[in-house]
């Protein structure tokens, strides 16, 4: 009943769908009104791009994150013959980032006839849905032309578990087509079978499997150079109030060890004027700066703009990942913050004793399986900020075992895009018995 009323309301919004993306890209900024009238164009099913030639996977997902996860997988499917088109649905956000060999598309809105026009177009062999995109017309459409269908990286929130475990027949419906469910954990899996999935398999998180950004050796080596034998430590900031928290543990840290240097990456480069006013008032030397900055001296407070990641975890051993503290602060400071967190997978894998706050929903598992491996600490504010950072540079035995853990811990967890290409492999190699496939590869 409610996935027939959805089907007819989502048919009966077609004639509107152009208006409303109109008024969507009206309301945005920023991008030339050109590159929005493309990505309107996609997201009614026309392709901006031709399809290549040879036998397509299709790998819908939901943000340029989540796409970024699969890279491990996009890479194997490459070597092993396929074109690769990855679409995602957050028009808001920019592009992901991908190896040359993949497309990107928006995703087509869920409307059947969009969805029909986006496949006629793309014409998949077989259809990857990660997480859990579960688009009722897109997957209905998708069955219609014989493409296989998986989901992959699936996983399930304790939400929406709920809501589907209270409507059986829709999740069954939901679910219904899905020729293997594939689960990040065994938690999944078994939500996945409680909801009436037909096969689902536990084979991991391909995040896992990504490698460290290579950083700028040049850059990195300057940065080193600059910091010498002082001790340090880095500090990811989402926003003010974060920042605010990570200038309070600089001055506690100061008055035990003091030199030690504290680097700070806001989110958003704007953020870095507020922060060194901040510093000024609470009488801290601060200063702002990009990673090839050339000055010999650096102070206690280094902000650094523009700045990727990877080289502060080389240089860094300790580091706080924020977008973490969240209602923590605000009730301490009265500010609003955020949450969700900050992905930790790389910082691990180069081997830094991570610290986090305690809203981490968007990468639990990761963080629960590196709170139970010991290479992550959990802090609440600036107080037990300064406490874990002092900890880990007092005791440099501790900080090593830390970060060790951190990095075998990922290192033990790889292995999950092989492990679904195993599973997918009856599907893969099918496409590459169809005749059909052959010759337009072949023309």
């Amino acid at each position: 009943m409610l996935l027939s009323l959805y089907r007819a309301c989502s048919a009966a919004f077609a004639p509107f769908a152009p208006l409303f993306l109109w008024w969507r890209v009206r309301l945005r900024a920023g991008r030339p009104r050109q590159e929005e009238r493309r990505i309107a164009t996609e997201r009614l099913g026309e392709a901006s791009a031709a399809r290549p030639q040879g036998r397509l996977v299709w790998i819908a997902t939901a943000a340029a994150s989540d796409a970024a996860r699969l890279i491990p997988l996009i890479d194997k499917l490459a070597a092993a013959g396929f074109h690769v088109l990855v679409t995602t649905r957050d028009e808001g956000a920019a592009p992901p980032r991908l190896p040359p060999f993949a497309l990107h598309q928006y995703a087509p809105l869920d409307v059947p006839k969009f969805a029909a026009r986006f496949l006629a177009s793309w014409r998949p062999d077989v259809a990857l849905f990660d997480g859990a995109e579960f688009w009722p017309n897109l997957t209905r459409q998708t069955r219609r032309r014989g493409v296989p269908i998986a989901l992959v990286n699936a996983h399930l929130s304790a939400r929406a578990f709920a809501f589907l475990s209270r409507t059986p027949k829709l999740a069954r419906a939901l679910l219904f087509g899905f020729e293997a469910c594939l689960a990040r954990s065994a938690l999944d899996m078994e939500r996945l079978r409680h909801l009436g999935a037909g096969y689902a398999q536990i084979v991991g998180d391909p995040a896992y499997d990504l490698a460290p950004e290579p950083a700028d050796s040049a850059a990195l080596a300057l940065l080193s150079a600059r910091i010498g034998a002082r001790p340090v430590w880095a500090a990811f900031t989402a926003d003010q109030a974060e920042a605010e928290a990570v200038l309070n543990a600089h001055r506690k840290v100061a008055a035990k060890l003091p030199g030690v240097l504290t680097i700070i990456a806001p989110r958003r480069a704007k953020s870095a004027a507020d922060i060194l006013l901040r510093a000024g008032k609470l009488g801290l030397e601060a200063r702002a700066a990009t990673v090839a900055a050339g000055d010999d001296a650096l102070p206690a407070i280094l902000i650094l703009t523009g700045v990727d990641a990877g080289p502060l975890y080389r240089t860094a051993g300790v580091v706080f990942l924020g977008r973490s503290l969240g209602n923590a602060l605000s009730r301490s400071l009265g500010a609003a913050a955020g949450g969700g967190g900050l992905n930790p997978i790389e910082a691990a894998k180069l081997g830094c004793a991570i610290l986090r706050g305690p809203e981490v929903s968007d990468f639990a598992d990761s963080y629960e399986t590196l709170d139970r491996a010991g290479g992550c600490a959990l802090v609440h504010d600036a107080e037990t900020l300064a406490a874990e950072v002092c900890l880990l540079l007092f005791d440099a035995a501790e900080l090593r075992a830390m970060g060790r853990a951190a990095a075998e811990e990922v290192e033990r967890l790889a292995g999950a895009s092989t492990r679904i290409m195993q599973a997918l492999s009856p599907f893969l190699a099918h496409v590459f018995l169809r005749p059909d496939v052959e010759d337009e590869a072949e023309s």
